[in-house]
């Protein structure tokens, strides 16, 4: 089981100036996001979740009819910080779709597993943790009301925390394998298309590079 983080803060609809200054410097913050539901544009952005190296961990709270929250956007689309998901595809289009933000640079925790861990067909968040960090996680919250917002319960802000609590060693590690392997550029590549599939997400395009 996840032990708490260094640090904790929740926020409503936008990061503090003081947190945003404790993450400016980062060269890399791991982040997430719970919605509603799967579905762009019908199942509204709920959460974002950010994480140091040091494990501070933030939790925003994004208000039903929010559009924007330009501290965060700020943080997001910084050149000099390498933002960390798991699963970015999804996370992209929700923070692009809900806030306006255009995620820039990032890595693909899930993504560089799928290139890295051939060995494995399990790359989920909890076997790529367990795996790479020692950490058995918790994922008895993922499927639950994130639209309750104001009222969040303890077990969901300690789900949210920890989804992001582990990426920036995880990518550490997948990194040193895709070298290993002589498939980092070829997942720097990767990573590079994800804003595209994004994109034809939001619009609902599907298979769209199918036959």
């Amino acid at each position: 089981m996840a032990a708490s983080p260094q640090r904790f803060a929740l926020f409503d609809q936008d990061i503090s100036q003081d947190w945003a200054e404790l993450y400016a410097g980062a060269d890399a913050l791991a982040v997430d996001t719970e919605a509603m539901g799967l579905v762009h544009g019908r199942d509204r952005l709920c959460l974002v979740q950010i994480s140091d190296r040091a494990d501070n961990v933030c939790c925003i709270r994004i208000h039903r009819g929010q559009t924007e929250a330009p501290g965060l956007q700020r943080l997001m689309e910084a050149a000099t910080i390498t933002k960390v998901f798991h699963f970015a595809r999804f996370d992209v289009a929700a923070l692009g779709e809900g806030l306006g933000i255009a995620v820039k640079p990032l890595f693909c925790t899930k993504l560089g597993s799928r290139l890295a861990r051939t060995y494995t067909p399990r790359h989920g968040l909890k076997d790529l943790v367990n795996e790479l960090c020692g950490v058995e996680l918790d994922k008895s919250s993922q499927s639950s009301d994130w639209g309750r917002v104001e009222d969040l319960s303890e077990a969901q802000l300690a789900y949210a925390a920890n989804d992001v609590r582990y990426l920036l060693p995880a990518m550490d590690q997948l990194t040193l394998m895709l070298q290993r392997e002589g498939r980092l550029e070829l997942a720097r590549r990767c990573f590079g298309c994800v804003p595209v599939l994004s994109e034809l997400d939001r619009h609902h395009f599907h298979n769209t590079f199918e036959h």
